[in-house]
């Protein structure tokens, strides 16, 4: 008889999770997978990235038709109108799609889907759903969940007052949105439903939107949206909210203090960010504490302070991003199978899938200083760029930030419509350790969005030609 039901039992099915237990039965390691909703893929196949891209790209539509983009090129229509129940079903069809291709490399993988609740009894026994499993290797993967906003009460099933989760699901259009947060999903989805029709205020605590990001991004992003016809409260907190029939009636204040304000909406979403979800796994059980940030810490590997626990994804320090998890993923089982797995946390990238998009890897400028390096900038306008200018998409910049000493490329930020597609070049590029020279020297094909990034890096030189 085994010692162990299994060589890897992994709790949680999302992009780290499922890619950990593909990956771990590929090495040939006996593999199960809990996971306690109907669906494989975690949060971002089902009420995150996937269903988000979808209203997105259906609301993208909807404007060009709409607004006259594709008139302007000759493309005529009728009257447009947006029947948001069809929407609704096509992102439906995309997230079933997909979770059912995960339920179909499971089969194809071996891999044993446990359904339910996975709680730790010992280093090496989990319970679900009332029995026991045994494993020499358990690896956590249970992601992440909304963080509340205190004072502001979401209850999704009456679409008033949502997380994001619930601004997936709106059966109509809201005629007034308030977004509390903005960060990347307020300002995904906020976007969402303001080229369907909203009238969309975002409110956010900080000086300036998105936290984290470059901070020339972050002023572009708000000239860009304010044009865009959202009403940004930067600056401002929310420190109350009440429902009054079918309308929510918030309380602002400024975040350095005065005098408040009050604010109505039909619809209101909190997207303040995201904690780990560690809540019923009996932690305690295994004697694992967490950090001050409520994360599990691990070391290079993956591991834990616990012997044969290892942890992945948005449970543990790092960008909480799906594609982080599932390099994460594949570097975990590979460690436990004896190989080497390894994820340089220093390139990965981030995308903001508003229009235009806005993506960046590696160091801000203002992180870049705060190290110590002497840095020298290139930048390039994406009016400046051909292909952006014929598709009558100027907005925009590409930022290519580089050792001022060495010439390698420390981080670079871009603001387009395909920025998170022409990120994937310099994440590459850096993962080489490239220098803005490499970047500058490589042939880019013409007329191409790319082009923007190459003429960045030549501008780090001062060389650049188009502008």
């Amino acid at each position: 008889m085994a010692e162990y039901d299994y060589d890897v039992l992994v709790i949680g099915a999302g992009p780290g999770g499922y890619v950990a237990a593909i990956r771990a039965a590929q090495l040939g390691l006996k593999t199960a997978c809990v996971e306690s909703r109907e669906t494989l893929g975690g949060t971002c196949l089902n009420v995150g990235c996937i269903p988000s891209k979808a209203l997105l790209h259906g609301s993208e539509l909807f404007e060009e038709a709409h607004d006259g983009t594709l008139a302007k090129f000759g493309v005529k229509t009728g009257k447009v109108e947006i029947d948001v129940a069809t929407l609704q079903g096509e992102k439906a069809t995309a997230v079933k799609e997909l979770t059912g291709g995960i339920e179909y490399l499971f089969k194809k993988n071996k891999v044993e889907w446990l359904k339910g609740l996975g709680a730790f009894k010992d280093a090496h026994t989990v319970e679900v759903a009332g029995k026991s499993w045994t494993a020499k290797n358990v690896v956590i993967a249970t992601g992440s969940s909304v963080t509340p906003l205190p004072g502001v009460a979401v209850d999704n099933d009456k679409g008033i007052i949502v997380d994001s989760t619930g601004a997936l699901a709106l059966a109509a259009v809201p005629k007034k949105l308030v977004v509390i947060g903005g960060g990347v999903i307020g300002l995904e989805l906020g976007s969402v439903w303001r080229r369907l029709g909203a009238d969309v205020t975002v409110v956010e605590f900080l000086d300036a939107l998105l936290p984290g990001m470059d901070g020339d991004v972050r002023k572009e992003a708000a000239k860009i949206f304010k044009k865009q016809g959202m009403e940004l409260k930067l600056g401002t907190k929310v420190t109350a909210a009440e429902v009054k029939g079918k309308k929510a009636i918030l309380t602002l204040e400024p975040a350095a203090g005065g005098t408040a304000e009050t604010l109505e909406a039909d619809c209101v979403l909190v997207a303040i960010g995201r904690r780990p979800n560690v809540d019923g796994l009996n932690l305690e059980a295994i004697g694992l504490a967490l950090n001050q940030r409520g994360q599990i810490e691990t070391d290079h590997d993956f591991r834990t302070k616990v012997d044969g626990v290892w942890a992945i994804g948005d449970v543990i320090p790092g960008p909480m991003l799906a594609h982080k998890a599932e390099d994460e993923g594949i570097a975990v089982a590979e460690n436990i199978a004896g190989q080497i797995g390894i994820v340089n946390h220093a390139v990965i990238p981030s995308v903001v899938y508003t229009t235009p998009e806005i993506a960046g890897v590696g160091l801000t400028e203002e992180a870049a200083k705060e190290a110590g390096f002497d840095i020298k900038v290139g930048k390039f306008p994406m009016m400046a760029n051909s292909r952006a200018k014929t598709n009558r998409e100027p907005d925009g910049f590409v930022k290519v930030i580089a050792d001022a000493k060495t010439d390698r490329v420390l981080g670079t930020w871009v603001i387009a419509s395909v920025a998170g597609t022409m990120i994937a070049q310099v994440a590459q590029a850096m993962e080489f350790g490239a220098l803005s020279e490499d970047i500058a020297y490589t042939c880019h094909a013409h007329p191409t969005h790319s082009e923007a990034i190459k003429e960045a890096a030549m501008a780090v030189r001062g060389k650049p030609i188009h502008m």
